[in-house]
């Protein structure tokens, strides 16, 4: 494996997903905005866990696993941990429709925002750790 393209993969695809999250906020398509700065973040997190581990990353998509996997854990601030925690669901509840309205309930447009501005941040948090 070529670690570093490895890694620029990873990278590539969660500013790509990054990018998606605000597309769907221009639309107002809000239960995907979580969903994709869920995405982005496990896939900047799996960056990560290439840059420790040398190998590819197991196909899990909890973040706080994950980022205890890449040992992020101390270093992340207590704000940070939080929204993981919060993304953590986003990513499985927007997937199935049972749990769709619970999602459309709680993700208004200023809540959306929110997310998307919180996940910017520690996204470029992260991207700059792997420097």
């Amino acid at each position: 494996m070529d670690e570093s393209k490895t890694i620029g993969y990873w990278v590539e695809i969660a500013e790509y997903d990054l990018q998606v999250a605000e597309s769907m906020l221009e639309k107002k398509h809000y239960l995907y905005v979580g969903f994709m700065c869920h995405q982005s973040i496990e896939k900047i997190l799996k960056a990560h866990y290439v840059k420790l581990k040398k190998e590819v990353p197991p196909p899990i998509h909890k973040l706080v696993r994950l980022m205890k996997e890449c040992k992020l854990e101390d270093i992340l601030s207590e704000e940070q941990k939080i929204l993981l925690a919060d993304l953590d669901p986003l990513n499985i509840q927007a997937r199935y429709p049972a749990y769709k309205q619970a999602i459309y309930d709680f993700l208004s447009e200023e809540k959306a925002k929110e997310i998307l501005r919180k996940t910017k941040e520690i996204w470029r948090w992260l991207r700059t750790k792997l420097s």
